[in-house]
């Protein structure tokens, strides 16, 4: 081998070494409304930097349980404004991190077409056997139907008919499965190219408490380049493109 090759060479691995050794792993809590989007996110992310995301799925409310339990996550991205505070003031969240990646939009939904009407008459007209949401005291998203329904005067006699889920994935499967022929979930759940599979009414906003989902930066992440890299790219404008896509609203 001559000296020039020889020197490129090991330029290039001393440069891989370097690489390799900045990256970090990053465990990311992520509210599973944002599923789709995240994983985009992510991706992209990685490819830019290098780094290494391992994304969880789940309910705000579970993972709440999980962190102050010890699990190691270095971010939290929840489905509310209210859980990051409360890691914050209980000393499990880094003050001064949060902010709102995302304004979560809901939406009635059936994978058949025109079961559900443009304007939600639906809940007030019935014929059907069974309605999915997500656990209320879980999951923002499932708070918000009850209040929708509560507004409209249709809780009480359509709660016989509730099929409730752990998380707002499940209550999706519930409802693209026929388990149940029309649920509550999140638009981006079910927003496919600008359009959206099956039939739906997207609830007004005046119905519900504004679905305000803030990521926080958890102490297990404090000094971590990569954590502290991934939370300033959601607020990137790719990112942020991505967010919208998928029917979001930015935050303020």
């Amino acid at each position: 081998m001559t000296i020039k090759p020889f020197i490129s060479s090991l330029l290039a691995g001393l440069l891989l070494v370097v690489t390799t050794a900045r990256a970090d792993e990053i465990p990311v809590a992520v509210a599973a409304n944002f599923t789709a989007p995240f994983n985009k996110i992510a991706a992209e992310f990685e490819k830019e930097t290098g780094h290494k995301v391992m994304s969880s799925f789940g309910s705000t409310g579970k993972f709440y349980a999980q962190i102050k339990n010890g699990a190691p996550f270095e971010i939290l991205l929840a489905a509310d404004d209210e859980t990051p505070a409360k890691l914050i003031k209980e000393g499990a969240g880094v003050a001064g991190s949060p902010f709102s990646y995302a304004i979560g939009k809901l939406v009635l939904w059936s994978a058949k077409p025109a079961v559900v009407d443009a304007k939600g008459e639906v809940l007030q007209r019935g014929g059907f056997d069974h309605i999915a949401l997500t656990n209320p005291k879980l999951a923002p998203y499932g708070a918000a139907a009850v209040e929708t329904m509560k507004k409209l005067g249709v809780h009480d006699s359509l709660s016989p008919k509730f099929v409730t889920a752990e998380t707002i994935t499940q209550t999706h499967q519930f409802v693209s499965s026929g388990n149940s022929l029309l649920g509550f979930v999140a638009l981006s759940q079910v927003l496919k190219d600008g359009k959206i599979e099956g039939s739906a009414w997207v609830v007004p906003a005046n119905l519900y408490t504004p679905i305000r989902q803030d990521a926080v930066l958890l102490t297990p992440g404090k000094d971590k380049a990569g954590a502290v890299a991934l939370l300033k790219y959601l607020q990137g404008a790719k990112a942020q493109a991505v967010i919208k896509s998928y029917g979001y609203e930015l935050g303020q």
